[in-house]
């Protein structure tokens, strides 16, 4: 997995070399971000964070996760909430009330909203689509109390993902 994130790595610091300055004459600042994880054979499952220059950081015991984009608003919720021994269904509803919480207080943040539930050993992953804007709009999620949601049901927000 390392070699596969070092190998996006190495694509943005090319795009970077041909592409900078021509988007740069237009106005357009070259940022690109990326979240590469995944699990090759039956070795640990791992997460890395590619940033625009083509470095990368892994995944740590203190640091389980990354988000990219607009953060101030979302990732106080999961620091607070999302332990390791947290489960996999309160953590993506925690996500999920992350990026709800940026929407509403940013304005320049919205739809549409991804997340991919990837299983150790499953080799496949589940991309939860209908099922996050059912839950985003529902009364109970959309109350104050939100974050007390996640914790309070016991139900994943995609029922196919126990």
């Amino acid at each position: 997995m390392a070699d596969a994130a070092r190998l996006v790595g190495d694509a943005v610091r090319d795009v970077y070399h041909r592409d900078a300055v021509p988007l740069k004459e237009h106005g357009i600042e070259f940022n690109p971000t990326f979240i590469i994880g995944g699990q090759i054979g039956g070795e640990a499952q791992r997460l890395f964070h590619v940033y625009s220059a083509g470095n990368f950081i892994e995944t740590t015991a203190d640091t389980r996760y990354f988000q990219i984009g607009e953060s101030k608003y979302g990732k106080p919720i999961i620091d607070r909430v999302v332990q390791a021994d947290t489960p996999l269904a309160a953590v993506a509803k925690c996500a999920l009330i992350s990026m709800d919480s940026t929407i509403r207080s940013n304005l320049s943040v919205g739809m549409p909203l991804d997340l991919a539930i990837v299983r150790r050993d499953a080799f496949a992953f589940r991309c939860i689509e209908a099922s996050l804007r059912k839950m985003l709009t529902s009364k109970s999620f959309a109350t104050a109390g939100a974050s007390r949601y996640v914790m309070r049901s016991t139900r994943s927000p995609d029922p196919s993902i126990p």
